[in-house]
């Protein structure tokens, strides 16, 4: 998506600004084309986007929180860079928090959540190549989201939710989202909690964390 195209997003959603420009912010980082270390221009980016430069600076709050921007007091704000070191302390915080989340998901697997899961997973496996990595990206941090939303826990959503955003722009780089193999693991996490097996749900997504872990760390090598 370039900037231009960003813009038309913003005239045309019904969305609050700041969460819309946030959005397409997101999206231009997640893509490429706003670049790691990349310095921010409130002002040029207002331009592009059509808008004035409040929602600008609210999204950039936004995404500071979520970790895709760096915020100092002489260089103002930039792209984050993707460095082993982020990629390590992210994972360290999933590995906590996605086995909670699919423990808990178990114990109360909720039908429509589940469905959709097992509808992202088919739509997957039959048109992979047909899908974007910008849509590959965005499925699987659906698939995620979708296991902390079954949890009915605020405060587990309102911490896992920028994770997975945060985590979404590193696999988006760097993960085999197009290798088959790599969606596998949400089928057994998903019959796990479907099942009710909270112990088992813990653990598949655990190994499922770690294993991406590895893959992830490996691309610093």
């Amino acid at each position: 998506m370039t900037l231009f195209d960003a813009a038309d997003v913003v005239r045309s959603s019904h969305q609050p600004l700041r969460e819309v420009v946030a959005a397409q912010m997101r999206r231009l980082i997640l893509e490429g084309t706003l670049a790691p270390g990349e310095r921010l221009i409130e002002d040029r980016l207002a331009e592009q986007l059509g808008v004035s430069r409040n929602p600008v600076r609210e999204a950039i709050r936004i995404l500071e929180a979520e970790g895709f921007l760096d915020v100092t007091a002489r260089r103002g704000s930039s792209v984050a860079a993707r460095t082993a070191k982020h990629a390590s302390d992210l994972f360290d915080v999933r590995l906590a928090l996605e086995p909670l989340g699919a423990r808990l998901a178990a114990g109360s697997p909720a039908i429509a959540e589940i469905a959709r899961m097992r509808a992202i997973l088919a739509d997957v496996d039959q048109n992979q190549e047909d899908h974007s990595a910008d849509e590959l990206s965005d499925l699987h941090s659906e698939l995620h989201i979708l296991v902390f939303t079954m949890c009915r826990n605020d405060y587990l959503t309102s911490i896992a939710a920028p994770m997975v955003k945060r985590g979404q722009w590193l696999l988006r780089q760097a993960a085999p989202l197009r290798d088959a193999a790599s969606w596998q693991d949400h089928h057994a996490i998903i019959d796990a909690i479907e099942a009710g097996n909270a112990e088992l749900a813990e653990t598949v997504a655990r190994q499922h964390v770690l294993q991406v872990r590895t893959q992830l760390l490996a691309t610093f090598a």
